[in-house]
């Protein structure tokens, strides 16, 4: 096999795909990662927001009990109102950890409680607006034991 101009190029290519893979910092490829996540999983393109407030701790010493709230700026009406929260982990056996629907007029826009995690990760909380909107949050949390057997 004689080495050609197009054998070279091709593999310089992929030697630099390679060299841009690993010199990009871990957290920067965690965003593309949890984007392609959700676009997988509904198809459609969330938007980080400010609106939607998931408060989780970075570090939580067992992954059985890491505490979670999320909060939703929304004046819940009919017009304008969250429909459901869904909350991810993708490292879990079960991804979709959670999901709460909320009504319009009825219920506050703000939840709390406690979730299993099976390693560090990334949390990702979805939420779906009237509109069909979706916006997107994350947080990352590291526990020190598997709270998923």
């Amino acid at each position: 096999m004689s080495l050609t101009r197009r054998h070279m190029l091709t593999s310089t290519i992929g030697t630099v795909a390679c060299a841009v893979a690993l010199l990009t910092p871990k957290r920067a490829r965690g965003a593309d990662e949890v984007e392609d996540f959700l676009w997988r999983l509904t198809g459609r393109k969330a938007t980080p927001s400010n609106r939607l407030r998931l408060v989780m701790p970075a570090e939580f010493p067992t992954g059985y009990t890491v505490p979670m709230s999320i909060t939703v700026d929304s004046p819940m009406t009919e017009a304008d109102h969250v429909k459901s929260v869904r909350v991810f982990a993708p490292k879990n056996p079960l991804v979709e950890v959670v999901q709460f629907h909320f009504v319009p007029g009825r219920s506050l826009s703000s939840v709390s409680t406690r979730v299993r995690l099976a390693a560090p990760q990334h949390v990702v909380a979805l939420a779906e607006m009237s509109d069909g909107s979706l916006l997107m949050a994350k947080a990352w949390v590291a526990v020190a034991t598997n709270g998923c057997l």
